[in-house]
């Protein structure tokens, strides 16, 4: 009987050291990735941020031969999504001038249904900023996935192709945010 306990004990002991070395190993992880957890909750977040600008179809013209749709192709949804909402909020013409800190979380696959989403994020002078964030439906149904999201950058440009000042007419969710009154066009 002395034996057994004895066994037990060790038992014990050892579980002990590999639950604190787990626990030391856990810790140092988790200090690590810290600096990660804001970009896990953006991740996680179970609703798409901004207004709905544009719906499609994944197609197989658009994937690889696993069926993995092209990011190029993602990317050319969301800069058409992008100027489309920030036309009327630099009441004109604008074009891409710059795509910053784009992530593809997930894959897409033939048969989703992409949905593109967009967010005023600030405005200058001549240009306009954008969240744009990519939501899908696994073969148009179920729950919403999180699939791309980038920052794009549009100016604002005249007949001539120049930068212009952005005047008068802004968008409903700028504001919405100031808490202006939506300018009349």
């Amino acid at each position: 009987m002395m034996h057994r306990n004895r066994i037990i004990l060790i038992s014990f002991n050892v579980i002990d050291i590999h639950m604190l070395r787990c626990n030391i190993i856990a810790g140092t992880r988790s200090l690590e990735m810290q600096g990660m957890r804001s970009k896990e909750r953006r991740r996680n977040s179970i609703a798409p941020k901004g207004e709905l600008a544009s719906r499609t179809l994944a197609m197989p013209a658009d994937c690889n031969p696993r069926g993995d749709i092209f990011g190029g192709w993602i990317m050319a949804l969301m800069d058409s999504a992008g100027k489309m909402s920030a036309t009327p909020h630099a009441g004109g013409r604008v074009v891409t001038v710059s795509v910053s800190n784009i992530t593809f979380l997930e894959p897409v696959h033939v048969g989703d249904t992409v949905c593109c989403y967009t967010e005023v994020k600030r405005t200058g002078r001549t240009s306009i900023t954008l969240d744009v964030e990519v939501w899908v439906l696994r073969q148009g149904q179920g729950e919403r996935i999180r699939v791309t999201e980038a920052e794009f950058t549009f100016v604002a440009v005249g007949d001539d192709g120049r930068p212009r000042e952005i005047h008068g007419s802004i968008g409903p969710a700028v504001a919405k945010r100031a808490g202006q009154p939506r300018a009349s066009r």
